[in-house]
């Protein structure tokens, strides 16, 4: 039983002698009028610190308790808090690097419509209790890094919108080690008052030799001389990477550029569409990518796409039977019926949404491949029914 709010542990023997007698809404419910974030086990943090950290974007520093395993900078957790009675859980990166007081920081930008983005970004405050799940992810540093050696070789970050923060870990990782590596970061936004961190990007450069980053803006003039205007594109892309320590002139041939991309590890980041690009113009001559989008874009060539039908979905939990579209996925169709099935990241990483299909067919929106065997574990946030269903819900 953990009854702190510092440093990770094992389960107690009090606390493995229990657990089968003990009710944990029940114990929750009494040790938290003594601490907010005492629990049984689940993990839960109290907001220490909140602030603005660009246009409808906060940072908000976390004490987690007892419970938290920690985590690797470029990770991603769930967050949860309840808004209007609901649950509500959605995916964050972690912006920070492991401390020794066991604080953690996410950053959180507002999405319109969003509602647990918008009740962190507007009415989160110091003191509040939020709920925390594990730590997930695979955009990290190489294990000899985190182990204390150098990483080697020459990275490029690409980061859009909300992208930046995974990157904004790895950045502040690598700083923390005396930039041993020559890093470029490109950081779109749409405006200058939406880009966050700008300050302490430009100290870092300013301070460490190897590390460059530009800021691009998509809606307005560029101002200065780090930042650029327009897309992701191949002209862009050449231009920043010959001035990001290449050694080309600006007028780099197409050749000279993949040459300088080929000793590279891109690392990129942000709404789908523009991991997509990212991927086309480097992936083919990098040393390495790894990207993480959001707000995926499905495969345009989707079986049956455009022709959605309504399928019957039977609850063998709650013994519910719902008629559901099976033009949307099945998490939307569901929560479109007002029932609430755990979720968090809504774009296939996380894995919260999981839960068993005992029959019937699904379609991955992101691979377009159908699935009928029986009794497999589906992704309810990229999964869409193409006929009748039998979910453990």
């Amino acid at each position: 039983m953990s009854l702190t709010a510092t440093a990770p542990a094992a389960p107690s023997l009090a606390r493995r002698l229990f657990d089968p007698m003990v009710d944990p809404a029940t114990f929750d419910f009494w040790a938290q009028k003594l601490h907010a974030t005492w629990s049984w086990s689940r993990t839960l943090a109290r907001v220490v610190e909140r602030r603005v950290e660009a246009q409808d974007a906060v940072t908000l520093v976390l004490q987690p308790n007892g419970h938290w395993a920690g985590f690797q900078p470029g990770q991603h957790l769930n967050v949860s808090a309840e808004i209007g009675g609901r649950r509500i859980t959605r995916s964050y990166s972690l912006t920070d690097i492991p401390r020794r007081d066991g604080r953690i920081a996410i950053t959180v930008k507002r999405v319109e419509g969003g509602r647990l983005s918008t009740q962190l970004c507007e009415r989160t405050r110091v003191g509040d209790v939020l709920e925390l799940g594990k730590a997930f992810g695979d955009m990290t540093l190489p294990a000899s890094a985190q182990g204390g050696q150098s990483p080697e070789g020459r990275w490029l970050f690409l980061a859009a919108g909300s992208g930046i923060t995974p990157l904004m870990a790895l950045t502040r990782q690598l700083a923390a080690q005396g930039m041993p590596v020559d890093v470029s970061l490109v950081y779109w936004a749409k405006t200058r008052a939406e880009f966050c961190f700008a300050d302490e990007l430009r100290a870092l450069a300013r301070q460490h030799p190897r590390f460059q980053v530009h800021f691009v803006v998509t809606h307005e003039a560029a101002r200065g001389t780090d930042e650029h205007e327009g897309f992701i594109d191949h002209a862009l892309l050449t231009r920043l990477c010959d001035t990001a320590g290449t050694g080309t002139d600006s007028t780099a041939t197409a050749t000279a550029t993949a040459t300088a991309w080929a000793d590279r590890q891109v690392l990129a980041c942000g709404p789908g569409g523009f991991v997509d690009a990212a991927r086309a113009l480097t992936a083919a001559t990098a040393r390495s990518f790894l990207a993480e989008g959001f707000t995926p874009t499905a495969p345009a060539d989707l079986p049956g796409a455009g022709e959605a039908t309504t399928v019957s979905v039977s609850l063998t939990r709650s013994g519910r039977t719902l008629s559901v579209s099976s033009g949307s996925s099945l998490l939307e169709a569901l929560e479109a019926q007002g029932l609430n099935p755990p979720s968090g990241c809504r774009m296939g990483v996380c894995h919260t949404c999981v839960c068993q299909r005992h029959s019937g067919t699904t379609l991955d929106t992101l691979t377009g491949e159908r699935s009928a065997e029986p009794d497999m574990a589906v992704r309810l946030c990229v999964s869409r029914a193409c006929s009748d269903l039998s979910l453990d819900l």
